[in-house]
């Protein structure tokens, strides 16, 4: 019976295995789709009760939902440095403990001698494009183009930036801007549009935005179809303030809230079904995923963190914990996936499975991830370290999770608090956060403060990019 079993499972297993050698005769296309301050719990795949995302729910039945997914900084600016350069933020410079993210009168940006995801996908010769918000400075040094991408269209920060000054007195600041819908217009927020160094429009209508930067992805996907290529569609939403299609308003039981994400939704849809109809779906890797936690300041407007404490800003799980699906029909196992992983470690995967060596001349904070992508195995990463600047707030080392220092953001969540001995939680039996074990397992703590000290001794802080403005 144990043999009939063997020679049954024994296609399939030579089919899997095959699907992933023709990876190396034709590379893998990558889009990365990377939502703005999008929940944990804000998918109906990841338990939101009402928000409806049918493409995203069937990317997760034919791919990969991970259920513990990490990015490299809580707010927007670091954590998109950690994720294009495969490096915590720290390294760069792109965090700061002055400004937690760039501004419209930032004088700096992401360093010229960091090697991006899109400079490194170029050395075996991928098409590459930044759709979407870029926020690593606007400056025209520092924009996507000049960062190893061929094609830019998107607004360069945040998309509540770029306000008058005399806006926020009439209104009375930013948060009564924010919070009264009725100020929610386009010329409140004077965010240009850019595609690839020129202003094509300003301020950027952000009404159709979402639409937008999804028709662009797929006009990209019909341009260079007969290349390999990689994409980063980096949407601006659901940062507030929150935007929507005439088409998209009204549609969801969750207000404009869940609008924005059910527009973003459907965009994905229609570029899963572009790559099907230039016959590319079978020879693309889709990851989708969030910058951080949800602005759960703004109630309603924000979103929601489901399981996880706090949001956006902390080094809780729900500042840092992000909802991600991996989708490659008939090329990675499909599956729920509870291992760690992170936005990092994109950068040593897709070297990996595009046959490209690592950079020898810096210290990557990358694994990874193909081992368990296409044969299940477990991956090397058993350690994730949790900034806040260039402080070190929290290690994880497998299941375990000790705060040296915890604090909240945005007058939620508490003030800056260090803890000696640090609170500990078994994240895999309380992901909430919920019970210190700290007592109990003091062999963990002593594991977790010699894997710290190890990490002091070797890291060296890049010059802080972020504190120059005017």
């Amino acid at each position: 019976m144990h043999i009939l079993r063997f020679f049954f499972l024994l296609p399939l297993f030579t089919f899997v295995h095959s699907a992933f050698a023709q990876n190396k005769e034709k590379p893998l296309n990558f889009i990365v789709i990377f939502a703005d301050d999008l929940g944990y719990g804000d998918l109906s795949s990841f338990g939101h009760p009402t928000i409806q995302t049918p493409n995203l729910d069937q990317m997760v039945v034919q791919g990969q939902k991970w259920t513990q997914f990490y990015v490299g900084a809580s707010v927007c600016t670091p954590s998109r440095a950690a994720l294009l350069t495969g490096r915590l933020p720290v390294r760069s410079g792109m965090s700061s403990d002055k400004y937690r993210v760039l501004f419209p009168n930032s004088q700096n940006g992401l360093p010229n001698s960091e090697i991006t995801l899109a400079e490194q996908l170029k050395k075996a010769n991928y098409r590459t494009a930044c759709i979407g918000k870029w926020h690593l400075g606007h400056q025209k040094k520092h924009l996507p183009l000049q960062n190893g991408f061929d094609y830019y269209f998107g607004i360069p920060y945040s998309n509540d930036m770029d306000t008058p000054q005399s806006v926020y007195k009439e209104k009375g600041g930013y948060l009564e801007l924010i919070n009264n819908p009725d100020n929610i217009q386009i010329e409140n927020f004077q965010v240009p549009l850019i595609q690839n160094n020129t202003v094509i429009e300003r301020p950027a209508n952000q009404n159709t935005i979402t639409r937008r930067y999804s028709e662009e992805t797929i006009q990209f996907i019909k341009n260079n179809k007969s290349e390999p290529f990689f994409i980063y569609l980096a949407h601006s939403l659901p940062h507030v303030p929150l935007f929507a299609s005439k088409e998209a308003l009204g549609k969801s039981a969750r207000g404009l809230y869940g609008d924005v994400v059910e527009e973003i939704d459907q965009g994905i849809g229609a570029i899963i079904n572009a790559l099907k109809e230039e016959g590319l779906d079978k020879n693309t890797l889709v990851v989708f995923t969030s910058d951080n936690g949800p602005w759960t300041l703004f109630k309603t407007q924000g979103g929601s963190a489901g399981p996880l404490y706090a949001g956006k800003g902390t080094t809780w799980e729900g500042g840092m914990r992000v909802p991600t699906v991996f989708w490659a029909p008939e090329r990675i196992a499909p599956g729920i996936i509870t291992q760690m992983g992170s936005t990092m470690d994109l950068f040593h995967t897709f070297s990996k499975i595009a046959g490209i060596p690592l950079p020898d001349d810096r210290i990557l904070d990358s694994h990874d991830l193909s081992p368990l992508l296409f044969e299940k195995e477990k991956t090397s990463r058993e350690q994730l370290f949790y900034y806040r600047g260039t402080q070190l707030y929290a290690v994880r080392y497998g299941a375990y999770k000790a705060h040296f220092i915890t604090q909240g953001e945005y007058g939620q969540f508490g003030g800056k608090e260090e803890h000696n001995p640090p609170l500990l939680y078994n994240l895999n039996h309380d992901p909430s956060e919920q019970f210190d074990i700290a007592e109990a397992h003091p062999e963990i703590l002593k594991k977790i403060e010699a894997i710290v000290s190890e990490h002091k001794n070797k890291m060296v802080p890049g010059p802080d990019q972020l504190k120059d403005r005017g």
